[in-house]
């Protein structure tokens, strides 16, 4: 009898008699796990693109109250309704990140975190279909993004009528690059990784000069996102860094705007709270090696080292030259999250073991809601291992595009703008926030860890300076 109500609650999913956050209670109940919830959500999705609209010519798309899709729990905001019609048309995403080289795993899991988030509503929202072309800015001779590139591909989701949302980009150098070429429509820009603090806030000390209004030529703001700035990020670390003993550092960055604006924040912050710094310099990352100037560093003796870089720009050779001069009793080597990814961890072999990283944010093995938890499931599912950390957030702003459309429910590129930054109470896989004026999230989270055995543990949640 069991398995007969369940095939009939599934039914009644398919012709929309129930609402899918009212079948994920009920099948939950009835102990259908959370893979099978999500198959059965996923599936009803299809049909409902495949089907006719049932609602009558002018009669109000079909919603479901309080959407939250996603199986395990709510996700986004209960407040607004999930229109699952597509009878209006198609409304088309864009992403933007490098997705070769060193990135191909980076750039791939937040790839397939917006392919699963569309997924888990249906690829639905406000009336229209909703597809997604993911876009790489990375060119092959460098394996790196190239600004030519992402500016190609934000003229191309401008010059696409369907575009109306641009999720992207990894790069803050990128982003710089991207920002006001959508500003001009304008078109919302969301990104899931960028950190450097003067893409939406100056900051004294931290943010070049004209930053950020130089981004945002029309004075509309078009882009937000839900990952934490690097000024607290670079705080937390100098304030972490401090209160463990470490009285001196020598800081190194990849002369990029994200890895020199957190490099930059840990210096300024860090001689605030009485560290001394014994040097501050940009590293070539295509140098062979940097035995020069890891001999050098020795010299000074510092009893920290502070990189600030990506992985694309050869942090694990320069973490294996520094080692092999200085070993981990005589200073430790802290990175941030440019670095908190698989690719780092290998590329430093053995030299990476007891370095500390941080990263603006909840990475996804420390998720503790039931939501992050029944994501983390089936994304690791989907792509055979432990997302990287950005793809969390990959997935939470492909969440706050949709319910955009579900509010507004017109194709208009301002009206959804307006409505994403708009964002109040977002219920996203590792806490609850809103973006603030400057499209910033208004709790951020910065955590700590240590690689041990070739993979980050835990080791706390730190903040910056209280002042």
């Amino acid at each position: 009898m069991a398995k007969e109500w369940i095939g009939d609650l599934i039914a009644q999913l398919h012709t929309q008699k129930i609402d899918r956050r009212e079948f994920a209670r009920r099948a939950a109940a009835l102990g259908l796990s959370a893979g099978l919830i999500g198959q059965a959500l996923r599936a009803s999705g299809a049909s409902a693109q495949d089907a006719s609209p049932m609602a009558s010519p002018g009669a109000s798309p079909m919603a479901s109250p309080g959407a939250s899709p996603a199986a395990g729990g709510t996700i986004g905001r209960t407040d607004v309704p999930h229109i699952t019609d597509t009878g209006q048309g198609v409304i088309r995403f864009y992403s933007s990140w490098p997705m070769i080289a060193t990135s191909e795993q980076i750039g791939g899991d937040s790839r397939e975190a917006v392919r699963l988030a569309l997924e888990d509503f249906g690829n639905a929202a406000g009336g229209f279909a909703l597809e997604y072309e993911a876009l790489d800015d990375a060119i092959a001779s460098t394996g790196n993004w190239d600004a030519g590139k992402e500016a190609e591909n934000a003229n191309l989701a401008v010059n696409d009528p369907d575009a109306m949302v641009y999720i992207g980009t990894y790069n803050s150098g990128a982003a710089a690059i991207s920002i006001p070429i959508l500003n001009a429509v304008p078109m919302a820009m969301i990104s899931p990784a960028n950190t450097a603090a003067g893409l939406t806030q100056a900051v004294e000390g931290v943010t070049e000069e004209g930053e950020p209004e130089k981004y945002y030529p029309t004075g509309k703001r078009n882009y937000m996102r839900p990952t934490v700035a690097d000024n607290l990020q670079g705080g937390a670390q100098a304030n972490w860094a401090i209160e463990n003993g470490y009285e001196s550092a020598y800081v190194l960055h990849d002369n990029e705007l994200y890895g020199k604006g957190v490099a930059t924040a840990f210096q300024l912050y860090y001689e605030q709270l009485g560290g001394e710094v014994l040097g501050f310099e940009g590293y070539q990352r295509d140098a062979p090696d940097y035995q020069a100037l890891a001999t050098s560093i020795a010299d000074r003796a510092p009893a920290l080292v502070a990189i600030g870089a990506i992985v694309n720009n050869n942090p694990g050779k320069l973490v294996q030259d520094l080692r092999s001069v200085m070993s981990a009793d005589d200073v430790q080597i802290l990175a941030p999250d440019g670095c908190f990814n698989a690719a780092f961890i290998e590329s430093t072999g053995d030299s990476g073991e007891g370095i500390y990283l941080t990263f603006g944010g909840v990475p996804p093995a420390y998720l503790e809601s039931e939501v992050g938890k029944d994501w983390l499931a089936r994304i690791s599912e989907r792509i055979g291992h432990e997302p990287d950390a950005y793809a969390t957030y990959a997935y939470e702003a492909a969440v706050i595009a949709i319910q955009a459309i579900d509010q507004v429910q017109v194709k208009d590129r301002t009206a959804i703008l307006d409505a994403m930054f708009a964002t109040q109470g977002f219920n996203g896989l590792s806490g609850t926030y809103s973006f603030t004026e400057t499209g910033d999230p208004d709790r951020p989270s910065i955590f700590l860890g240590q690689i041990t055995e070739g993979r980050v543990e835990r080791v706390a949640f730190i903040t910056p300076p209280a002042s």
